[in-house]
């Protein structure tokens, strides 16, 4: 589950919410429809963009949504999800996206993809999902060979990069991927006047992906010896952000020049939710439930706030304390559970992908059996804005946004 938008619950209205689940389930089951149970892994939030756009400039008719069976994800309920040429044609794209991810791994010799038998499985894996996308894009009027063509150019001009080339120049392919993707969404919805804004708004999302996943792997790439735009390029992180923030102005622009039907969650996710994407990746917002954790006097996993000389002292005649009189001491903690073996965790930990069990919620890690907290829960939640729709509730908090003059109804 990967991706640059990622939108927090507690941020979303409960209709927005359910909009934005029924695209994300709908992809994840148009991948399993097309594709196979194993396809699911490639699910995304980036992916199920391409069928929010499609929706929102589609006429509404009956068949745009169905009930899908219970799934962990949902808390085993059913819920009403995505349907049509949007899921499918989001989920070619995140199979050829994600086949070129996998790709990009084996060639930077990432962790176990260094050993040959791995990479060797795992390019036959990505051409799998390489021809699997083209099948269902080839029905749905959309020639994946953009994709690959990209995917085969980026290895090349990162071969070539190095101190002094344009940092757009590393990102073209990824930002000609993404606009194809983006501009193909007109076609399916029967809107062609809307091609060239939604390509100029795929094109800036792509080259934002590419600068934010470069942003927060730079200390890691650094560390691991691995291939890293800005380092390679010799780009300033201020650089960066000015990119980043004039991509976020581009986007907002060209998507005033389309025509759509319905735009609240369109709008949510590549207005807001971006820009906040930018804001988390150059660590400049924090999450505002964290915050509140941290002022009530302890950390996210509920220990004791610590001085700056080390934790508190603790007061000997305190109810739980061991040597309290007032009391018995606490037991022991339980000890750690039995590790499960690497064959054992691996079949575990493709039982957990296959059920999104990793999305949302919490589950036992494959290996260590400790509880772990989903994707979902990873928020990074404002204290301004929460759950509003589309800015419709906005306040002041708005202001400095220039975006709200959309058509749903924001007065700031």
């Amino acid at each position: 589950m990967f991706g640059i938008v990622r939108p927090c619950a507690h941020r979303l209205s409960e209709g927005l919410k359910a909009e934005w689940m029924a695209h994300l389930c709908g992809l994840c089951l148009a991948l399993r429809s097309d594709h196979g149970q194993f396809a699911r892994i490639v699910t995304n939030y980036d992916g199920l963009i391409v069928s929010v756009l499609t929706e929102a400039q589609a006429e509404r008719t009956t068949g745009w949504r169905r009930t899908a069976g219970p799934c962990p994800l949902r808390s085993m309920r059913t819920a009403p999800v995505a349907r049509g040429e949007g899921a499918r044609l989001a989920a070619a794209v995140s199979l050829v996206l994600a086949s070129a991810k996998v790709r990009d791994h084996i060639a930077d010799r990432d962790g176990l993809l260094s050993r040959r038998p791995v990479a060797a499985a795992a390019r036959r894996v990505a051409a799998g999902w390489d021809r699997a996308g083209a099948r269902t894009g080839a029905e749905l009027g959309f020639d994946t060979a953009v994709l690959v063509d990209a995917v085969d150019r980026q290895t090349g001009i990162e071969r070539l990069a190095g101190p002094g080339t344009p940092l757009l120049t590393v990102t073209e392919p990824t930002e000609t991927a993404t606009a194809a993707a983006f501009a193909h969404t007109a076609a399916l919805a029967g809107r062609p006047q809307n091609a060239e804004p939604l390509a100029e708004a795929g094109r800036l999302f792509g080259r934002l992906a590419h600068l934010l996943d470069a942003v927060e792997d730079q200390e890691a790439d650094a560390a691991s010896g691995a291939w890293n735009p800005l380092t390679a390029t010799g780009t300033s992180r201020a650089e960066a952000r000015r990119l980043c923030d004039d991509a976020l102005r581009g986007v907002r622009l060209a998507l005033r020049d389309a025509e759509f039907t319905d735009d609240k969650l369109a709008h949510l996710l590549l207005v807001h939710e971006l820009r906040r994407s930018v804001d988390r990746a150059f660590a400049t917002e924090t999450c505002s439930h964290q915050a509140d954790a941290q002022r009530a006097g302890g950390d996210l996993t509920g220990s004791r706030q610590t001085g700056a000389f080390g934790p508190p002292p603790g007061n000997p005649y305190a109810p739980n304390n061991p040597g309290s009189p007032f009391g018995p001491p606490q037991p022991p903690p339980e000890p750690p559970r039995d590790r499960r073996g690497l064959i054992t965790g691996c079949l575990v930990w493709a039982g957990l992908a296959c059920t999104c069990q990793m999305c949302c919620g919490t589950f036992e890690d494959p290996w260590s059996r400790q509880r772990r907290e989903g994707l979902c829960s990873q928020c990074d939640c404002s204290d301004c804005c929460d759950a509003c729709d589309c800015c419709s509730n906005c306040g002041d908090c708005c202001s400095s946004c220039d975006c709200c003059d959309c058509d749903c109804g924001c007065d700031c």
